[in-house]
């Protein structure tokens, strides 16, 4: 009589190790393919060749190339995420998130480039800006209630949802241009940035660390 395997049974954790080593395989060949040839000329077949996998293999993780950008862009730019105190200040939690911010310079200088023809080759493809529009909603929904639940809403120099638009943008401008002129953009544009955030009038009305009591 055949015995159903355990779900955390050897055998199916060594599947799934196997399909995870398979599909970063196929991301990092996708990632050195568009650095060297761009978006437009990645195609899943030389994806699967570079990787030195069938087509097979790459059709059973991905549907589409723009699944395949999709993922990339999850994998090689997650979101940034400070630690800090529960209990420290706006201000503790905006310098940890410039401090964390400056922590993930390394890996993605790596990848900066094909973050930006990514962006350039979603704005000439509207399905896949569509995909991103539809992400980012939901990013910003996370981060607009994170935002809320480590601070009080009448405390934020603006409204959540406008906020966490603003410290995406911030981010991003932050790191592309130290990537393109790093003796312009020392650390300690950084840290001025996330504590100028801080130092809204809200913020510190409602910090009593900033009005010294």
């Amino acid at each position: 009589m055949l015995t159903p395997e355990a779900p955390d049974s050897p055998r199916k954790r060594r599947k799934g190790d196997k399909r995870a080593r398979t599909r970063a395989a196929l991301l990092a060949a996708a990632r050195d393919l568009i650095r060297e040839k761009g978006h437009a000329q990645t195609t899943l077949q030389a994806v699967a060749e570079r990787a030195g996998m069938t087509s097979g293999a790459i059709y059973g993780n991905f549907r589409n190339r723009d699944d395949l950008f999709m993922a990339l862009a999850e994998t090689y730019w997650p979101p940034i995420k400070p630690r800090f105190r529960p209990d420290s200040s706006f201000a503790d939690k905006m310098r940890a998130l410039a401090e964390a911010t400056l922590a993930s310079i390394p890996d993605r200088e790596a990848v900066a480039v094909g973050r930006l023809t990514g962006m350039a080759h979603a704005l000439t493809h509207e399905e896949l800006r569509q995909r991103i529009q539809d992400h980012t909603r939901q990013a910003f929904a996370t981060g607009a209630a994170w935002l809320r639940s480590v601070a009080d809403e009448d405390g934020l120099p603006m409204p959540a949802e406008v906020l966490v638009a603003v410290i995406h943008a911030l981010t991003e401008g932050l790191l592309f241009q130290r990537f393109l002129t790093p003796d312009l953009v020392p650390d300690e544009a950084f840290y001025a940035a996330f504590a100028a955030l801080a130092a809204s009038p809200a913020a510190r009305d409602s910090d009593p660390l900033a009005n010294g009591v």
